[in-house]
């Protein structure tokens, strides 16, 4: 075709941060606006800086060591159990799906959520409670996702996304100051209620039955209903509010509805047996690695960290698999099998 009107349109980054002002929503976070990075770079001639930020996360080798970390059942045996990687894959779907019909940023949104766990431990949230005794206050796994974007991975992303990652965790305040950090926080709990509802009827631990009447009349049977469901009332709350929101009452429940799935599922006896292992596996490798530091790579052994500081950044890292092969190399008797 002859032509140049029927051929492909040449939208450049500035078109697109320029069509940002008419396409998004008055609160969107604009990419133009972006508060900036540590380190100041050129732009990019066709990506935004929070595409970059996003291509960047992925790129990560963090985030690929998402894949062998748990996020609910230790080293399952079926290969159809939510990881740490899936799991972030499938916020980040969810998110995206809020912004858009939101009319917020997408791309921020979906960085934002693609690197909210990159700083999680081994084993779950277990890894959390085992690597607390060697830090001041609580070692987070929210918080540690900046200090490997920054320190051990140095990404060099824009404080938005940083933002995000840091206040992706509820307990955290203040809250995100960008409307795309609260879509986070939802779809984190809108994704893992969902997923880990379903892996544990796969795994025996319950029947969807045996979830309360009261949620399964709400948000419907779990998994994909549940998803859904949320999702709406994000939507419409936020709708109605002006700013990212879920009404009062489906807020309500669906805390409740978390707090059920920790007495029954998360926090469950065999979960517990399982966690205090873990919590050995990860205390005896830190323990080792501040006696022997010149076992941990370079990369770990920042000039601002002592002995202790570099064992935790390290194993903090490590994938479950690879925690359970270097605690067997280190800790079982030679000779035993």
């Amino acid at each position: 075709m002859s032509d140049a009107s029927a051929g492909l349109p040449h939208r450049t980054r500035a078109v697109r941060e320029a069509e940002e002002y008419t396409n998004l929503a008055a609160i969107a976070t604009k990419a133009a606006e972006s508060r900036g990075r540590d380190h100041e770079e050129a732009e990019d001639d066709y990506r935004t800086a929070f595409e970059r930020d996003r291509d960047r996360i992925l790129h990560a080798k963090a985030f690929r060591r998402l894949k062998h970390k748990t996020q609910v059942f230790l080293n399952p045996d079926g290969d159809h159990f939510v990881t740490r990687l899936t799991h972030t894959l499938q916020v980040a779907q969810v998110g995206r799906s809020i912004a858009v019909a939101l009319g917020l940023n997408e791309p921020l949104t979906e960085a934002i959520c693609l690197g909210h766990d990159i700083g999680h431990a081994p084993f779950g949230h277990t890894g959390e409670d085992a690597l607390t005794p060697y830090v001041e206050g609580e070692w987070q796994h929210a918080i540690h996702g900046v200090r490997v974007v920054e320190k051990l991975e140095p990404l060099n992303l824009t404080l938005e996304v940083r933002d995000g990652i840091s206040q992706s965790s509820w307990k955290n305040d203040p809250p995100p100051f960008t409307p795309e950090g609260w879509i986070c926080r939802f779809a984190d709990r809108i994704a893992y209620l969902a997923h880990d509802a379903q892996d544990a009827v796969r795994a025996g631990v319950m029947e969807p039955e045996d979830i309360p009447a009261e949620f399964r009349e709400l948000f419907g049977p779990p998994g994909r209903a549940w998803i859904d469901s949320m999702v709406r009332m994000v939507v419409e709350a936020s709708v109605a509010a002006g700013t990212v929101t879920m009404d009062p009452e489906h807020l309500r429940m669906k805390t409740e509805l978390r707090t059920w799935m920790f007495d029954n599922v998360y926090l469950r006896p065999v979960a517990r047996l399982q966690a205090a292992r873990a919590v050995r596996v990860i205390q005896d490798l830190v323990e080792w690695y501040a006696a022997h530091p010149e076992h941990i790579p370079p990369d770990y052994r920042l000039p601002d960290s002592n002995d202790l500081q570099a064992a935790v950044d390290y194993v903090a890292g490590f994938s479950d698999k690879f925690a359970m092969r270097m605690h067997d190399e280190r800790f079982r008797p030679a000779g035993l099998y």
